[in-house]
């Protein structure tokens, strides 16, 4: 059998190593801490619908509130006709039909070929009140495409879809999709923005220069 030298001071720190792990195990500082939950943002008792609502707002997104589903439909409408758009796409195939059914004929199904569409309506998997975020995944029709290549994205949800903290939204994630979640999630915090050009804050560059949320108060 063949036999490998070492050199006496690669010797001498492999024996230490040895009495090291032969040893007692060093007891953990702060046990304690494993034991306790501290939450990093203190709760401040408002309503997680007006959290978002305050956060959004705050991001420069443009916060509707609507009772039920008809007045979503009347708001968008009337959004349609004060901005004088050409083209409303909607992504979402039962508020497509819900427009359908009610006959209001502004809206076409979405398709990646309308690139000239002056805006587009998607759900979103949930709304996060802390950050005023929305979060889509590629799950949802043209997930990948819509919230970002239109110069107006528009969302609706309802008002279980609000939830305290990304963390939550993550965890409705899991529970929605189990082992299986999408291949991509997406956290959209307000319009698109960049500081890149000279330094300046420019909006719509990566994408949508406006983002409409219209809020249900309704379970969806």
């Amino acid at each position: 059998m063949q036999t490998f030298k070492t050199s006496k001071a690669r010797e001498n720190i492999l024996s230490k190593i040895r009495k090291g792990l032969g040893g007692e195990p060093l007891p953990m500082p702060f046990p304690e801490a494993e034991k306790e939950t501290v939450a990093i943002y203190a709760d401040s008792g408002v309503a997680a619908e007006e959290m978002f609502a305050e956060a959004f707002i705050k991001l420069g997104g443009k916060f509707i509130f609507c009772e039920n589903e008809q007045e979503l439909l009347d708001n968008i409408n009337v959004l349609y006709e004060n901005r004088g758009w050409k083209q409303l796409l909607c992504a979402d195939e039962r508020l497509l039909k819900k427009f359908q059914n009610r006959k209001i004929d502004i809206v076409t199904v979405a398709d990646p070929k309308a690139e000239a569409a002056d805006a587009c309506i998607t759900g979103c998997e949930a709304l996060v009140a802390r950050t005023g975020s929305i979060l889509l995944s590629s799950r949802q029709n043209m997930g990948r495409v819509a919230p970002v290549y239109y110069p107006v994205h528009i969302v609706f949800a309802y008002a279980n879809q609000v939830l305290p903290d990304i963390e939550d939204g993550l965890t409705a994630l899991k529970k929605k999709y189990g082992n299986d979640l999408p291949s991509m999630i997406n956290l959209t915090t307000g319009p698109s923005r960049t500081a890149d050009i000279e330094k300046t804050l420019v909006v719509g560059v990566h994408g949508p220069g406006e983002v409409f949320c219209f809020l249900i108060n309704a379970e969806g």
